[in-house]
């Protein structure tokens, strides 16, 4: 079974060579998200763990995390906070800027997107050197939240992503890994 999706996955993910720059080679979940039945057992397999959990918020990363955090939401009952790029939400906001494989990046959130305390659970599409969620269990843990884990589609493992969220005591969960960038 776990071998199946696996080549489900592997099979639905486009490769895109040099973008967004010379050498990287971009993993587009968009196909992904385009086959139903990849979508479906994505989102069903990173929500299975946490089914039956007290989870108050899904956290997803701007702009992928969007949409795999709204279906996973829903499935888990709870409520969904966008993490967004900076300069985005209307609101009262906190940021953090962050460094990426190919530059800096800001990210921010709302101050009240959720209370002290509340569970957490973060999602992206894909964690390769890990500063974006970095950044993001930062601004969460800024806001006092309960981070339970850290859900992704992809793991690039060689650009060390997952070992530096762990490390943070964040758990995290992946459903394929990729070599290279």
């Amino acid at each position: 079974m776990e071998h199946s999706l696996r080549a489900q996955l592997e099979k639905a993910i486009r490769a895109i060579p040099n973008y967004p720059k010379e050498g990287i080679i971009f993993r587009d979940i968009t196909t992904l998200l385009g086959d139903a039945s990849a979508f479906r057992r994505s989102v069903d397999e990173l929500v299975h763990p946490y089914s039956g959990s007290s989870i108050d918020f899904v956290a997803g990363i701007e702009a992928r995390g969007f949409i795999l955090g709204g279906a996973m939401a829903h499935q888990l009952s709870c409520g969904f906070v966008p993490i967004r790029k900076k300069g985005k939400l209307p609101y009262d906001s906190i940021s953090i800027e962050y460094d990426l494989e190919y530059g800096k990046d800001e990210l921010e959130i709302h101050k009240d997107a959720i209370k002290p305390g509340s569970r957490v659970l973060l999602v992206d599409d894909l964690i390769a050197t890990g500063g974006t969620a970095e950044a993001s269990i930062l601004l969460l843990r800024e806001l006092e939240a309960d981070i339970i884990g850290s859900c992704f589609v992809i793991d690039l493992p060689e650009l060390g992503g997952r070992k530096k969220i762990r490390e943070m005591g964040v758990a995290v969960r992946t459903l394929v890994e990729f070599d290279g960038h």
